[in-house]
C-alpha cells in the first residue's frame, strides 16, 4: 500500500505540475523571514512583507519613511537657525518676535535706563576682556574652522582701546575688569578647547549682537551722558552689511559639516550667552 501511495502522489505531480512549486516552496524554509534573524537586529531592520502568488514569491513595498523635521529657519541656513533662536529669547520691547518677559534692569527700554559714565566705563572695559579673548581665540584657532573668522572687520579690541584712551584723556580713572567679564572670558577659553560649536554660538550672538541692539543702545547712552559723542566702538572700516553678510556666509560654511546634533548644540548655548552678555550689559546702569 505504501508503494501505491507513493505512484499516487507522483501521479498527481504529473497530472497537475503547477503544484510542484507549491510543495517545493512550502517545504523550503523561509529565510527572509524574521525567524531566521538573530533577536537584537529585528527591531533594527524591517524586512519588506512577502507573500506568494501562483508559487512566486511578491515583496509588497515599504511604508514611506516619516518627513525630515525641519527647524526654524534650516531652509535659509544655519545662522538664520540662531538668529531664530536669539530672536526668541529678546523682550516685545527688543524684538517683535521676542517672547521674553522683562525681569531685568537691562531689558527695559533703553529710554528708561539711567546710566552713569562710571557704569559704562566698567561695561567697556568687560567688553574689552571678553573681546580680547575672542579675538585670541581665534588668532591661536585650536580648532581649525577657527581661522574663518581672522580679520572679519568686525573685531573690536582695537576700537575699545581707542576709547578707553579718549576717555582716560578726558580725566575719567580706567577700571579694572569686573567679575561679570572675567568669568565670561574665562568660560570663552574653557569652551573654546573642547566645545567648538558651543563656542561659535557665543562668537556669533556677541559680534551680531553689537551689530545691531548694540549700536542702539550706545546711541542712546551718548546722548544721555557723553553729549552724543559716537565712540569707536560703534564705528566698522568698511560697510556694516556686507561685513556681516561676508561672516553668515562663513558661519553657514562651517556649519555644513555639522551633525544635526552638533547643531542642536550650538543652538542649546544661546540662552547662556545671553545670561553672560546680559551681566556685562548691565554695569552700564551700576
Amino acid at each position: 500500500m505504501a508503494s501505491l501511495t507513493s505512484i499516487s502522489q507522483s501521479q498527481s505531480f504529473l497530472m497537475k505540475p503547477h503544484l510542484i512549486n507549491t510543495a517545493i516552496t512550502s517545504a523550503r524554509p523561509n529565510y527572509f523571514s524574521s525567524n531566521f534573524l538573530p533577536l537584537w537586529s529585528r527591531s533594527f531592520f524591517k524586512l519588506p512583507r512577502m507573500t506568494q502568488k501562483n508559487g512566486v514569491v511578491v515583496v509588497s513595498a515599504t511604508t514611506a519613511e516619516k518627513p525630515k523635521k525641519r527647524y526654524p529657519g534650516e531652509a535659509k541656513g544655519f545662522v538664520e537657525e540662531m538668529r531664530f533662536v536669539a530672536m526668541k529669547l529678546h523682550t516685545k520691547e527688543q524684538a517683535r518676535e521676542g517672547e521674553k518677559e522683562v525681569k531685568e534692569p537691562e531689558e527695559r527700554p533703553v529710554t528708561k535706563w539711567e546710566p552713569t559714565v562710571d557704569g559704562y566705563l566698567r561695561f567697556l572695559v568687560d567688553s574689552k576682556l571678553v573681546y580680547d579673548t575672542l579675538e585670541g581665540i581665534i588668532e591661536k584657532a585650536p580648532f581649525p574652522s577657527y581661522a574663518e573668522f581672522r580679520n572679519t572687520g568686525l573685531e573690536r579690541s582695537e576700537k575699545l582701546a581707542k576709547d578707553l584712551e579718549w576717555f582716560k584723556e578726558q580725566g575719567y580713572t580706567i577700571p579694572e575688569p569686573s567679575s561679570p567679564g572675567i568669568s565670561y572670558a574665562q568660560y570663552l577659553e574653557e569652551l573654546s578647547e573642547k566645545d567648538p560649536q558651543a563656542f561659535i554660538c557665543h562668537f556669533y550672538n556677541i559680534y551680531f549682537a553689537h551689530s545691531a541692539g548694540g549700536r542702539m543702545i550706545g546711541k542712546k547712552v551718548a546722548e544721555k551722558i557723553l553729549g552724543g559723542k559716537e565712540l569707536e566702538f560703534y564705528k566698522w572700516d568698511g560697510e556694516l552689511p556686507k561685513l556681516l553678510q561676508n561672516v553668515r556666509d562663513k558661519l553657514n560654511k562651517v556649519a555644513e559639516s555639522w551633525t544635526r546634533e552638533e547643531k542642536n548644540r550650538c543652538l542649546e548655548e544661546t540662552e547662556l550667552s545671553f545670561k553672560h552678555s546680559g551681566e556685562i550689559l548691565r554695569l552700564i546702569l551700576s
